[in-house]
């Protein structure tokens, strides 16, 4: 899990949102395999029956997209053998649009097929002795990814279909952000008008804290052995998400595997970039697009983010005989964000 650090300006530089002090909710727990943190703010707040709205949207959500339950929506669908189109909720359907949308912006990189390779590569039950595949099992897992050319959906009929009996949906990289997005949404029908929502690192904003300030989110260095923040970002009214690999990989015979693989390879990335930010409209987005920049990497990705006016904020592992040991760049979006614009 990646970590955030929502940072707070002095009082005496704070604005005057509030008449009174206000009240400050704050809620937490856990889903999807990691944690939320939630915190409001403002006045007559109901701090159960917005509780209880959070626990049912997360609910819902995980009945729907989960991986890890296979009675979900999505895990019934990748189980099934089943070519023929099968009616799915709304909430699955707008997730797949946003998936087939930053699949085909980012040439492939992101893929909600992905699952033969993440299990091929180990990053599920993985064991230190197992080898590293070799090609033709590689080639063999290729044959059942391709977001593209496997799946089908149909926005207007509510529809998803398969043409390969084997494939499988994985939204690991995009189901979390939609959940941000959705107890935002389930905040805001309380009428608050001032908050975070946080699930594992992703996270959206609104308004501003209960100093009267901007919301500010701290990017961590992507250094597992040290925690550091890298730079503090302005956030209000979008969402923020970040991708790494410097946690999840495992090294054999001195080379080291990351958990992102690319779907155009089917191998692990290899270059130097080793966390990418993305800060977008909604946090769904920011999710998949930090996982599709991180796959291409700094050189490629800066360049495809600024054609899609994406802010994005790329840290990379500096060379062996540099200065410092990372170097950090950012689209011309992400530049805007940090001048106010």
């Amino acid at each position: 899990m990646l970590r955030w650090f929502p940072l707070l300006l002095p009082a005496a530089l704070a604005g005057c949102l509030f008449d009174e002090d206000p009240e400050v909710l704050r809620l937490s727990g856990e889903t999807m395999g990691t944690t939320y943190n939630i915190t409001a703010v403002g006045t007559d707040l109901d701090g159960d029956a917005m509780a209880a709205a959070v626990t049912d949207s997360l609910a819902s959500i995980n009945a729907k997209m989960s991986n890890w339950d296979p009675n979900s929506e999505v895990s019934v669908f990748s189980a099934s053998a089943d070519t023929q189109a099968v009616a799915v909720s709304p909430e699955l359907a707008s997730v797949m649009a946003a998936a087939n949308e930053v699949h085909t912006q980012s040439m492939g990189r992101f893929d909600v097929t992905l699952g033969p390779l993440i299990e091929l590569w180990g990053f599920g039950p993985r064991k230190p002795e197992d080898p590293v595949p070799g090609d033709d099992a590689i080639a063999a897992a290729l044959a059942h990814v391709g977001q593209d050319r496997l799946l089908a959906l149909d926005e207007d009929a509510g529809t998803l279909s398969k043409s390969d009996a084997a494939v499988g949906i994985n939204l690991g990289a995009i189901a979390k952000g939609y959940g941000v997005d959705a107890v935002a949404a389930a905040l805001a029908g309380f009428g608050v008008e001032n908050y975070m929502v946080e699930i594992g690192g992703d996270l959206v904003t609104r308004g501003e804290n209960d100093k009267g300030e901007t919301w500010r989110i701290g990017i961590e260095r992507p250094d597992a052995n040290v925690q550091t923040v890298e730079l503090i970002v302005p956030v209000s009214d979008r969402g923020l998400a970040t991708s790494g690999d410097y946690r999840n990989f495992f090294e054999q015979d001195g080379v080291r595997y990351s958990h992102i693989i690319d779907p155009t390879t089917g191998h692990p990335i290899t270059h130097r970039t080793t966390s990418v930010t993305v800060v977008a409209n909604d946090a769904m987005m920011a999710d998949a697009w930090a996982t599709a920049l991180l796959v291409l990497g700094a050189e490629d990705g800066l360049k495809l983010a600024d054609e899609n006016n994406l802010a994005a904020f790329f840290i990379s592992q500096a060379a062996q005989d540099g200065v410092e040991p990372y170097i950090v760049q950012q689209s011309s979006a992400f530049a805007a964000i940090l001048a106010g614009q």
